[in-house]
């Protein structure tokens, strides 16, 4: 989507760097702006619910489980649980909740509710996590089973996701840990859902409650800039340019160490990009220390899938070209476009699908300028379009496994490597399941599939008043714990 630019050109006109942001009173409701969709309420079940909507969902519908403000799981509707039979069973013990209208959450609601969820996203982004899941069932009252088909020792993770959440539908309906109060016009109105044993004539203080938009960035980014917000959640690259240009203090902005995957896959493997050795010339074309530090400090680069070893039975297989010295890749590349030419006798032309924005437009112009450099005639052209040759995927990762890695990165995947991940999927216990994500790790690396250039971009822009804010890889922060109590 095309995003108007007079909220821009607006706060471009402000002035320059403004001191740190303390005008709003602590003694106020926090406010946040999402950046994503402005009908925030949606059903978990949703397919392609967007960054604002997921906030609100974990917001007003918590799963199982859910994040702390350092991204580790913490007790949700299930105040504890056990993992038995090699990972392959997990017990969940619920505490106490009430969906917003005060009625009792029952076992049974919940297993309803995850069935209906698993079913929904089996074919979104937690597709290859959700198959793993055999049976979901009610085992008593307070006790719920969820079984799966293959060892899962980091299963908590994928409960934590908001398409995990339970709710009686949209998510007004939640349990919690925040109630959306009526007739609000302007965003949502969040208080917090009383807990057990609290006393029902009590009333949060103003600033316990939060006010949720979800709206542009450069909306966003103008509201924090003019003061009439506390917090901007879900900043990316694609918006980066505007925090620059808008004079928000240093001290406002708070990177997250993120962790997953910002690099071209390969979507065709013909004409040029046909053979491994001229995937690795474009993939040597590419300068990662230049990109990242022109657009943003401290952006890290990187050279392999895996950006650790993760469950993986081995380190992070790095591509041939990667042992290659920097400052001789793009004369390697140069050579290899030359002589691709002169069998040929063509250019070569490579099309690159990014998304819109103004962090994209300066991606696409550093890497349009190291592709030109070694020969290669790059063409700009949008998400989906079907005759793109490479596109970019910029993706937290959800999971702690080197299979999310390997399965987003295989978009167009050697026909053998696809075989190592759904290997990996299926395999009978946590030895084979290492080593086929390790094969398929490796496999991935020598065919030269996904080309890697840097982790995900993603930080927030953060009152002072928010001392409990912290960043984390999974660039996650629950509206719930961003405040001191």
């Amino acid at each position: 989507m095309v995003r108007p630019l007079f909220p821009l050109i607006a706060i471009a006109l402000a002035g320059t760097a403004c001191a740190p942001e303390g005008r709003r009173k602590d003694d106020t409701p926090v406010v946040v702006s999402a950046i994503g969709s402005a009908d925030l309420l949606v059903d978990p079940a949703s397919k392609g619910i967007d960054g604002a909507q997921a906030v609100a969902l974990a917001a007003t519908a918590q799963g199982l489980v859910r994040y702390d403000a350092n991204g580790q799981i913490e007790p949700a509707l299930a105040a504890r649980w056990n993992v038995f039979d090699d990972a392959r069973s997990y017990i969940f013990r619920l505490g106490e909740a009430r969906w917003a209208n005060g009625q009792p959450v029952t076992a049974e609601e919940i297993v309803r509710a995850l069935r209906r969820a698993v079913a929904a996203h089996g074919s979104g982004r937690l597709g290859p996590h959700l198959a793993v899941i055999d049976e979901i069932v009610e085992m008593t009252p307070q006790v719920i089973e969820v079984r799966l088909k293959h060892p899962r020792p980091d299963l908590l993770n994928l409960f934590a996701q908001p398409e995990l959440s339970v709710a009686r539908g949209r998510a007004i309906g939640g349990a919690g840990p925040f109630r959306i109060m009526p007739g609000q016009r302007d965003g949502l109105l969040l208080r917090p859902m009383e807990e057990p044993g609290d006393d029902p004539a009590a009333k949060p203080a103003p600033e316990q409650h939060v006010r949720l938009r979800g709206e542009w960035a450069a909306a966003a980014i103008a509201r924090f800039r003019a003061g009439a917000s506390d917090l901007v959640l879900g900043g990316s690259v694609l918006d980066w340019p505007i925090v620059e240009q808008a004079g928000i203090a240093p001290e406002n902005i708070r990177f997250d160490p993120a962790m997953g995957l910002f690099g071209l896959a390969v979507l065709r493997r013909d004409g040029f990009l046909s053979t491994p050795q001229n995937r690795a010339a474009v993939a040597m074309a590419i300068n990662r220390a230049d990109l990242t530090s022109a657009i943003a400090p401290n952006w890290t680069t990187a050279e392999t899938i895996l950006p650790a070893q993760l469950d993986s039975a081995a380190p992070p297989a790095p591509a041939a070209w990667a042992t290659v010295p920097p400052d001789a890749r793009q004369a390697l590349a140069a050579q290899r476009v030359r002589e691709w030419q002169a069998v040929h006798r063509g250019p070569v032309e490579i099309a690159l699908a990014l998304p819109a924005g103004p962090g994209a437009t300066l991606v696409w112009g550093h890497l349009a300028a190291s592709l030109i450099a070694v020969g290669i005639t790059p063409r700009r052209v949008g998400l989906g379009d079907p005759q793109a040759d490479l596109e970019l995927i910029d993706a937290v990762a959800p999971y702690d496994s080197g299979r999310w890695y390997l399965a987003t990165a295989c978009r167009a995947c050697s026909e053998d490597a696809a075989t190592l991940i759904a290997a990996a999927r299926d395999a009978p216990d946590l030895y084979n399941r290492t080593h086929r994500i390790a094969e398929a790790d490796a496999m991935l690396a020598s065919d030269v599939s996904f080309l890697p250039i840097a982790q995900p971009l993603r930080y927030s822009i953060v009152a002072l008043r928010l001392s409990a804010w912290r960043g984390n890889a999974r660039a996650w922060h629950p509206l719930n714990h961003l405040r001191k109590e």
